[in-house]
């Protein structure tokens, strides 16, 4: 596991004024690792994913005979930032019978005749479950505060979209993460925070390669060009949801592997702390279990 005191410096502090600048998009590294080339980082990245890979792997299946309790990973990033290599690699070894993964997408009519919560309850993760949301709710604080002709279709009440409005927003969000946690669902949110620069490099990545043209979009560059609006957004939302029960953890994302293996281990230690456990048969069905054996071993 990671050290507890690097995962505290990558949450946002709850209460205070976050600030993307006191954040880096490379991992900066202590001891030993600070001697490492990127090859030789990589590469213990990569060791330590597959370490964190093994023990999540059963950690899940106790949560998922537990019963118990369920987990929300929520990703936010801009394009390009790895949200679906998260996914691939650091699910790839869980039951798919306990994970379960959503993408959220323009919404439907029939989700703008709800309030902006509504899709996203209804994904919400089972009891024994891990459930990812790639993007989420916290797209309506961020896409539609940057463009806020999106709040048309949407129907809201009368009112002004005004700083009061988006406070109530936060508000909701905040209202519903607590509702879960206190009712057995761990929320983990993940901003995978990755520069300018990185993201331009990843984009001409899916114009050179035609493997990976499908991934690109004209619409990338429109969003690109309002990046300091996006950022501030991304400030004012992490400030404003980032509480004691469903902190914001602040990843680097430059460098896609040392992403993947901070979420993992994230997850697992989450999973750890809740102790999931294998559900104890009671002292007639044990009894039942042993005639069983009896039975067959006679056969």
């Amino acid at each position: 596991m990671l050290p507890k005191e690097m995962i505290r410096r990558l949450q946002a502090a709850g209460g205070k004024k976050f600030r993307l600048k006191d954040h880096e998009t490379i991992l900066t590294t202590d001891g030993e690792l600070k001697e490492l080339g990127k090859d030789d980082l990589k590469e213990k990245a990569q060791s330590f994913l597959n370490e964190n890979l093994k023990k999540l792997s059963e950690m899940q299946n106790r949560l998922y005979a537990d019963n118990r309790f369920s987990v929300l990973i929520i990703l936010q990033a801009m394009d390009a930032a790895g949200k679906d290599g998260i996914i691939k690699h650091v699910m790839s070894g869980v039951n798919p019978q306990g994970c379960q993964v959503f993408s959220f997408k323009k919404p439907s009519a029939e989700e703008l005749d709800h309030n902006f919560l509504w899709r996203y309850a209804r994904c919400l993760p089972e009891r024994g479950r891990v459930g990812i949301f790639n993007r989420s709710y916290y797209e309506d604080v961020l896409i539609v505060k940057v463009h806020p002709e999106l709040l048309g279709p949407q129907q809201c009440p009368a009112g002004g979209v005004d700083k009061p409005f988006w406070d109530a927003r936060y508000d909701d969000i905040n209202g519903l993460e607590r509702h879960l946690t206190r009712n057995g669902t761990t929320v983990l949110k993940f901003f995978l925070y990755m520069s300018k620069k990185e993201q331009k490099r990843r984009l001409l990545d899916r114009l050179d390669r035609p493997e990976k043209n499908w991934k690109f979009s004209a619409a990338d560059l429109a969003e690109r060009n309002c990046w300091d609006d996006y950022m501030k957004a991304y400030e004012d939302a992490i400030s404003a949801t980032s509480t004691e029960w469903a902190p914001w953890h602040v990843i680097p994302a430059d460098q896609k592997w040392v992403a993947r293996a901070i979420v993992a281990d994230v997850l697992t230690t989450a999973i750890c702390d809740l102790d999931p456990r294998y559900p104890l048969l009671p002292e007639k069905e044990r009894a039942a279990l042993a005639q069983a054996r009896k039975k067959l071993e006679s056969e």
